[in-house]
């Protein structure tokens, strides 16, 4: 898989997921769970990842990042980059507990720990192993 098509693929998943948490037949009415500052739209992803108002939001800009990274490999590589680091941080802050809900306001506990972990992953072998072949350093679509 190019890593064109990695971006491509992240960015539809994220807003398949971001766009999921605002609907009421996807989001399940939560249950026990750390304190919520923000309760708005809270509730589980499919029954099983906690997500509010903010998770969403935060879901749908990685997919468009990752639809708009699409466009060149350079901007896909450093959309994985990017995506590897910032979702290593939140899983790891979803194993310490005063983290779990980024300070009320955006769950990252539960099943979004691993899913993190998975995510951070596979963006880290797109973003730092994978090699292009085609990969050129002009910026043109690869």
């Amino acid at each position: 898989m190019s890593i064109r098509t990695f971006a491509l693929i992240y960015g539809i998943v994220f807003v398949l997921a971001g766009a999921g948490g605002f609907i009421p037949g996807l989001n399940a009415p939560p249950h026990e769970h750390p304190d919520m500052t923000l309760n708005t739209s809270f509730g589980y992803l499919m029954g099983l990842f906690p997500v509010n108002i903010l998770h969403n939001l935060v879901h749908l800009a990685f997919g468009v990042w990752g639809l708009s990274a699409y466009r060149s490999a350079h901007g896909a590589r450093a959309y994985a980059r990017g995506v590897a680091v910032i979702y290593a941080v939140l899983a790891i802050g979803g194993l310490i507990p005063g983290l779990q809900t980024t300070f009320g306001l955006i769950p990252l506990f539960s099943h979004d720990v691993w899913l993190h972990i998975v995510l951070a992953a596979g963006a880290a072998y797109f973003g730092f192993v994978h090699r292009n072949n085609g990969m050129r350093t002009t910026g043109a679509h690869v």
